[in-house]
């Protein structure tokens, strides 16, 4: 089957429609990701035991046999993932075809063979999983969500120091309202971004490896004499992950449930940019870079859809709805296990695919943004009655009577104010000429208050 026949018939859009956008994902969290995860996780458990001098049947291995054991690891091919997935035909358990594959792999190695008993030596098969899921967690969050969520951030930095001083009408409840800048509400979201990036960098990928129900009750049995505890903090932490040292069967996955609650923070963050600048885009603050061939609407030719934050949006739905669902279901278990979590676990690409997808859209269309002052600054100009603010605010401060009513019954619900309509009102005032000075200096364009320093400063 060629790789667009592929694309075509696969039942999920992220394994065709959208494939190459979130293929770094797949070396993760695919079925072959998963089970090369678990092969270095056997061979990290291997290695540690032939290094542990109190197991007298299992000599240290070898520089030779320490390498083959290595390019086993990282050599793993599909041909080898493929061949697992045979086993497990037979064994019907994922974790077993494993087992069973090394063994077969080292059958011609006469320093490994000898050892192969020990390969999955006291283990469960969720020693295994665990570890594998905080592998590709681990390699996932620094090569791949990280990097992309910064890139947002950045673009988003970028277009707050661009834009510092630009006056934008702010609509509150969709209304105009005070003036802002248009940096400033791309460092509102700047700053948010960024609080839930530190959030999802500093959640502790956590590890066990201390058997069927976490008290290493068959490794005693058999050596008495080792230190388990630290020997599984060792390989635990040799992976990279933080060692757990309080489970039941499983690795309660309460690090997961705080890692998915603050991408799908990140996520909940970018969906409101999205519908912002959708917004902006209705209201014609915004353009919308067209190439060559492509078409807005089947049927009306003038159209130029937003199609980038709404395709962004429903991804980041969707995302969001697995990332939720494992925050809730991961961190419960029945007793000391149930088999609930194994089959959610494998849907953790599918959560951050979405997800990926979600940011790489909102980063496609703010790309093709351009900005339309004028339309922006007609805005403004059209919209006097949002000066009814500050001239209430100066009122006060020299104790002129009724001032917020005043204001209200010279602008509620009116439109049409102009310049020469708020002179008059303010030269009617009792109040300082200095105060009616700078009040008839103010126009909307100019009302931004600390706007451009707070953007700038991020």
């Amino acid at each position: 089957m060629t790789a667009e026949i592929h694309a075509l018939t696969a039942l999920s859009p992220l394994d065709g429609r959208y494939a190459a956008k979130v293929a770094a994902l797949t070396a993760h969290f695919s079925e072959s990701g998963l089970i090369r995860h678990r092969v270095r996780v056997e061979l990290a458990w291997l290695t540690a035991l032939g290094d542990e001098a109190a197991i007298a049947e299992l000599p240290a291995f070898s520089p030779a046999a320490c390498a083959a054991i290595d390019a086993v690891a990282a050599d793993f091919s599909s041909a080898d993932a493929s061949r697992v997935k045979a086993i497990e035909r037979t064994t019907n358990h994922d974790v077993k075809a494993v087992e069973y594959w090394l063994k077969e792999r080292f059958a011609d190695l006469p320093d490994v063979a000898q050892a192969v008993e020990f390969i999955h030596f006291a283990c469960t098969s969720e020693d295994i999983n665990n570890l594998a899921h905080g592998l590709a967690l681990a390699q996932a969050r620094q090569d791949i969500l990280l990097p992309a969520l910064r890139m947002i951030a950045a673009d988003l930095r970028a277009l707050a120091h661009e834009h510092a001083e630009l006056p934008l009408l702010a609509r509150t409840h969709g209304q105009p309202a005070t003036p802002t800048t248009l940096g400033k509400e791309f460092a509102n979201v700047y700053a948010r971004l960024e609080r839930q990036i530190a959030a999802i960098e500093r959640v502790p990928l956590k590890g066990k490896i201390n058997g069927a129900v976490g008290n290493y009750n068959a490794h005693v049995v058999a050596f008495p004499d080792v230190d388990w505890e630290r020997l599984a903090a060792r390989v635990v932490t040799g992976l990279g992950l933080e060692f757990n040292p309080y489970t039941t069967q499983i690795e309660p996955h309460d690090y997961m449930a705080e890692l998915f609650d603050a991408i799908a923070r990140a996520n909940t963050i970018i969906i409101d940019l999205d519908r912002d600048l959708w917004g902006y885009v209705s209201l014609g603050y915004f353009r919308q870079r067209m190439r060559d061939g492509e078409v807005g609407s089947s049927t009306m030719p003038h159209k130029v859809n937003p199609i980038d934050f709404e395709n962004s949006e429903g991804n980041l739905g969707l995302g969001n709805a697995l990332l939720r669902h494992f925050a809730e279901k991961l961190p419960i278990s029945r007793f000391q296990r149930d088999l609930s979590d194994s089959t959610v676990l494998r849907n953790m690409g599918v959560a951050l695919g979405y997800s990926l997808l979600g940011w790489l859209s909102l980063r496609q269309g703010i790309a093709k943004l351009e900005i339309d002052a004028a339309r922006i600054a007609a805005d403004l100009d059209a919209n006097w009655e949002v000066l009814a603010e500050a001239i209430q605010t100066v009122m006060r401060r020299y104790a002129v009577a009724n001032p917020y009513e005043q204001l209200k019954a010279l602008t509620r619900g009116k439109t049409g104010m102009t310049r020469e309509s708020l002179h008059a009102f303010i030269d009617s005032l009792a109040v300082p000429e200095e105060a009616k000075a700078r009040l008839k200096s103010l126009t909307p364009a100019g009302y931004t208050g600390l706007a451009a320093r707070l953007a700038r400063r991020v």
